[in-house]
């Protein structure tokens, strides 16, 4: 049903809009437009490096500068290229939450507020670097995977917290008085404890435990077998899901210019031209019904005066043959 809308919205749009939209999702859709937009991303990550080294800015500020606003204008460009191609279907560019990043991206930089701020300002310039996603499909898949595998980490969150506090205190109640300097205070329990979670240090810390009791090789087991082995493996597991249904997403997912791709330009044009002469056809058809049904509507009341109100009379010829 949305499909045949956006049809529908199409054939009805002007022709002018419907020239300018295909002229522009042309150009969008051509290779060379995204490989142009993704270098431009590049040198834009490029610049931002080099910024960081203080005598090459020093030495080189005019003209940096000047690659820095000739990216902006690369990047304002491209989204106005990319709202035209929407010209027949507006509706579809704001569907698609890539348009509303780059959008968001590139209006936020003409800001007067953001404009005056250097570390802002950066940290927009840095956000265009994660548009390369939109040229690279399977990173893009891993960020929605990220994106959808927020809840279940959250509950991972909870679940590795509320773990760490039970053995933090465990091992301030056992470890606090002989080891002070790992386990003397709650938050020095859960430094020491969130460190041995990548199983780094874990032989010290077990030798150092032996030396105090040997039930702390399994206060120690016990904790690498939950925290290093069952939630990571959780975590993992998790992502994976996510990451296999973010797959399964893109690949029912119809892109928003697919319906745009089905023809070759020229089988377009071809097509519209047609389209175009079909709707003349049925303005004139339209008109000559319209004309029609007047002339019809003329014509009724003067049949109508034509036709004798009073009673039927018999002709003589025919009652003279009537036999008797």
């Amino acid at each position: 049903m949305q499909q045949h809308q956006d049809h529908t919205a199409e054939f009805t749009a002007p022709a002018g809009r419907l020239r300018l939209a295909e002229h522009c999702r042309g150009i969008t859709e051509a290779r060379w437009f995204a490989l142009t937009v993704f270098a431009v991303i590049l040198v834009n990550a490029g610049l931002l490096g080099v910024e960081t080294y203080s005598g090459v800015v020093a030495e080189w500020h005019r003209w940096l500068l000047l690659a820095e606003h000739l990216c902006l204008v690369a990047f304002t460009v491209e989204i106005v290229l990319r709202m035209a191609a929407h010209a027949d279907r507006p509706a579809d560019f704001w569907k698609d939450p890539w348009n509303l990043f780059d959008l968001a991206v590139v209006l936020s930089t003409f800001l007067p507020l953001v404009r005056e701020n250097t570390t802002v300002l950066r940290l927009l310039r840095l956000a265009r670097v994660l548009r390369t996603a939109r040229f690279l499909p399977q990173l893009r898949i891993v960020l929605v995977a990220v994106a959808r595998s927020l809840p279940g980490t959250l509950s991972f969150l909870l679940v590795g917290a509320l773990l760490l506090y039970v053995y933090a205190m465990v091992g301030w109640v056992f470890f606090g008085r002989h080891d002070p300097e790992h386990y003397g205070s709650l938050g020095r329990a859960v430094l020491t404890l969130f460190l041995l979670m990548t199983l780094d240090g874990i032989g010290d810390a077990v030798h150092t435990g032996l030396q105090l009791s040997r039930w702390s090789l399994l206060y120690y087991a016990s904790y690498v077998l939950l925290a290093s082995f069952v939630l990571v493996n959780v975590l993992i597991g998790v992502v994976i899901t996510s990451l296999e249904e973010a797959r399964d997403m893109d690949e029912r997912r119809e892109p928003p210019d697919a319906q745009g791709a089905a023809f070759a330009p020229g089988d377009r044009q071809s097509l519209l031209r047609r389209i175009e002469t079909a709707r003349r056809a049925l303005d004139h058809l339209e008109r000559d019904l319209h004309g029609a049904h007047a002339a019809a509507s003329r014509a009724a009341p003067e049949r109508d005066r034509a036709v004798p109100s009073g009673p039927l009379t018999e002709d003589p010829a025919a009652s003279s043959t009537r036999p008797s």
